[in-house]
């Protein structure tokens, strides 16, 4: 395998990620062009189209490595048949890729995915919460929304401190 040719394409496609975090945080994706992500990522417009179909695609490659980096942070704890109910990780992840999380967000995924909340349904179903569906549905807002909270804010407050804020709010309670 060329190495050169190989971090060249790396190279390539973290411009291409870098230039589009940037445009979609200033503007509807309607608006993004090719064109204008090869200009500012200074490669050609074969580059780009040699990695996606489109700006579409690019945004799904997007979303697809973001949640396989959350499913890693996490992979030693699932199928264990517990929750730790640590998002430590999580956060600490989030404060570190703010850019790529607002990207996420501002992309609309976290809205139609259970993306970022850790659960396992059949664990709950098993332990016999009721309404499992419903639980789901409303701590994955109400997670997702604290997170866009934070990160509108600057994540101002240190992962410690967000992890605390969602602990508490669930103390007591069986946490998906």
């Amino acid at each position: 395998m060329n190495t050169k040719n190989n971090k060249r394409k790396k190279e390539s496609a973290e411009k291409i990620k870098q230039v589009f975090f940037t445009l979609i945080n200033e503007k509807p994706m309607n608006k993004i062009t090719v064109s204008e992500i090869c200009s500012l990522a200074q490669i050609n417009r074969s580059t780009f189209y040699a990695a996606h179909e489109d700006i579409f695609a690019l945004a799904a490659s997007i979303r697809c490595e973001l949640e396989q980096i959350v499913w890693k942070l996490y992979e030693d704890k699932y199928g264990k048949r517990f929750n730790t109910n640590d998002y430590l990780l999580l956060f600490h992840h989030i404060k570190e890729n703010q850019l790529l999380y607002k990207t996420y967000f501002k992309l609309g995924f976290a809205d139609n995915e259970p993306n970022l909340v850790l659960y396992e349904k059949e664990q709950a179903v098993e332990l016999g919460a009721s309404y499992i569906d419903y639980h789901i549905e409303f701590f994955k807002n109400g997670f997702n929304a604290i997170v866009k909270k934070w990160l509108n804010g600057g994540c101002i407050e240190t992962p410690e401190e967000m992890n605390e804020i969602l602990l508490s709010e669930y103390k007591g309670r069986l946490l998906i």
